[in-house]
């Protein structure tokens, strides 16, 4: 049976082991907290769910998500995740996380950062372009018509084509975008990043309680487009 580990499960690590559990994909959560602060989501999702540290879950995942904040990704532990799918959905908010000149300048991205720090995984970022929400309320079976995409990129083929199964049993359909390198054009503030999923018009204020609306590939696709790589500084 597959299992995905989750470092990190607030609100898009809890969405996703919803997900997984109703796509019969087996799930071991972990936070910074401890494993007995789990135990009401644990009861909640059933017997395919199990609660543990970081590094137990980063070790019995067949895919890992990282989804913690940005300014702790070096707290990721590089010993167990060695040889893993690693699934990163961080963004990076100065406000929280402090300033990066690297990802200030322009010069990287988030995911090669984890990519570094992580050497001898397999790192795909994905699930970071859509609001918790909607990444709950839009996911729908293989073949709808009204299935939304999420956008992947990675630097390992194999390890994209992994990452886009779980995307696929979870609910979406995978659309590539290239490496690492070009995962700016779906982080924060691009055109692609959670904009393409409100259903009602955006003005100065995002409706947060927007009951989303499907995006498909060549609505992400057209987003992408749109998107121009400040200069940094």
């Amino acid at each position: 049976m597959a299992t995905l580990g989750l470092i990190g499960s607030g609100n898009i690590g809890s969405t996703l082991a919803r997900l997984a559990v109703a796509a019969g994909i087996d799930v071991v959560l972990s936070n910074s907290r401890g494993p007995e602060t789990l135990g009401d989501l644990v009861a909640e999702l059933g017997p395919r769910a199990r609660a543990a540290t970081p590094a137990e879950a980063a070790a019995a995942g067949d895919w890992v998500v990282a989804t913690i904040p940005l300014v702790n990704y070096r707290d990721l532990p590089a010993a167990e995740l060695a040889g893993k799918v690693v699934l990163d959905t961080m963004n990076y908010y100065p406000d929280r996380d402090g300033a990066f000149p690297a990802l200030d300048a322009e010069r990287t991205t988030t995911s090669e950062l984890v990519q570094e720090h992580l050497p001898a995984s397999q790192v795909v970022k994905v699930f970071n372009n859509i609001y918790f929400k909607h990444l709950l309320d839009l996911a729908r079976p293989a073949g709808a018509a009204d299935r939304s995409g999420l956008l992947i990129a990675g630097d390992d083929a194999a390890a994209k084509a992994s990452a886009a199964e779980l995307v696929d049993a979870l609910g979406f359909d995978a659309v590539d975008t290239g490496a690492l390198a070009d995962s700016w054009r779906f982080q924060r503030d691009a055109p692609a990043y959670a904009l393409p999923y409100f259903k009602g018009p955006l003005g100065t204020e995002v409706d947060w309680e927007d009951p989303g609306s499907p995006a498909d590939a060549d609505t992400l696709r057209a987003a992408l487009a749109k998107a121009v790589r400040p200069t940094g500084g």
